[in-house]
């Protein structure tokens, strides 16, 4: 296999830029078509030579192009985070991170939008959408963590954290990391997508060991699809380390189970990859546990020193596999094709 670049999320402007002259030229020919097309339904010179029904799937047309167009226009990648209560989205990103930065534990910790992104000061720093005024990382917990006496801010709200570039690679290449509430706690479904998930360019969907997808996590990624195109979906199976008390139900087939349910989620019914791509979107993962060893190692220690669970270092490579897919996005359909997998370094820069 050939080599591979080390950061393709650097020419992942530079693309978005070749690409937004096509669109703006699509957007100009679909105007003028929905135009053209209107005044053939309502107009009388021409005759009814449209009908409404066709009218209305040009306007729809016009403004997937409009949302994409503005997609393309943004320098950043956003890699927006779903899934259940207590699924463990804010640990997963936090482990990304390397740090204990946002809320997590147990039950509904997350209470409102976080964004995360770089910062090429050595201090972290936060600020809200009232005040761009530069707060302690610190304060995070006060601010959005449901369980807070005061919480302050509603799951509407966002909150945007600042965290150093040098702590994080993945945050070098304009990488911007969104976490949300559970998809259990607000029926705002649409409200949702409309302020905070149109111009994302990947949905990663966090789910459990202990349970399947369940409808209301297959709902949002339907009306995604509907509004806006087919997604890019990575699934990942968190908390995949209680599966080492009962091996004798994943040797029958638990993991094969999961797989398989995903597998048709994303392939079948969502139709946004392959089945022989849609293997290569899921991962098994315990971010928990890649938190800890990550933080044992930044302090000096063993990253075994925690209480880890039997084949940590699997699914330690899991979570590097899942890491790995931002930085191949720009060819995430070649890179499938030559397999990407077996090319990650077994170590955990």
């Amino acid at each position: 296999m050939d080599a591979v670049d080390p950061s393709p999320l650097r020419h992942f402007v530079v693309a978005k830029r070749s690409i937004t002259s096509i669109f703006d030229q699509l957007l100009d020919f679909v105007k003028d078509g929905s135009a053209f097309v209107d005044e053939a339904w309502r107009g009388e010179e021409l005759g009814q030579v449209a009908v409404e029904e066709q009218s209305l799937e040009m306007q729809s047309c016009e403004t997937k192009l409009w949302t994409i167009r503005d997609v393309l226009l943004r320098r950043h990648m956003k890699v927006a985070f779903f899934g259940r209560t207590s699924n463990g989205k804010s640990t997963v990103i936090n482990a990304m991170l390397r740090d204990r930065v946002l809320p997590s534990g147990i039950g509904h910790t997350t209470n409102c939008f976080l964004r995360v992104e770089g910062t090429d000061g050595d201090e972290a720093y936060l600020t809200t959408e009232a005040s761009n005024e530069r707060k302690s990382v610190k304060t995070v917990n006060q601010l959005a963590h449901a369980l807070h006496m005061v919480p302050t801010l509603d799951s509407g709200s966002l909150l945007k954290v600042f965290w150093p570039k040098s702590r994080c690679a993945l945050l070098r290449d304009d990488l911007v990391l969104m976490d949300s509430p559970g998809t259990d706690v607000t029926l705002e479904l649409d409200s949702w997508i409309d302020k905070f998930c149109l111009d994302a360019d990947v949905f990663v969907l966090v789910g459990n060991a202990e349970s399947t997808l369940m409808n209301t996590e297959k709902l949002f990624f339907h009306k995604v699809s509907e509004r806006i195109s087919k997604p890019n979906i990575f699934i990942l199976h968190n908390r995949w380390d209680a599966s080492v008390s009962e091996p004798e139900y994943v040797d029958e087939g638990v993991r094969k189970q999961h797989l398989d349910r995903c597998v048709s989620f994303l392939a079948e019914e969502l139709k946004v990859v392959s089945l022989d791509e849609a293997p290569g979107r899921i991962f098994f993962v315990s971010a928990k546990e890649v938190l800890s060893s990550r933080m044992q190692r930044a302090q000096g220690m063993p990253e075994t020193g925690g209480a880890l669970a039997e084949g940590f270092h699997e699914r330690l490579r899991e979570f590097q596999m899942f890491e790995r897919t931002f930085e191949m996005f720009p060819c995430l359909k070649c890179s499938a094709k030559l397999g990407f997998k077996g090319a990650v370094s077994n170590s955990d820069p």
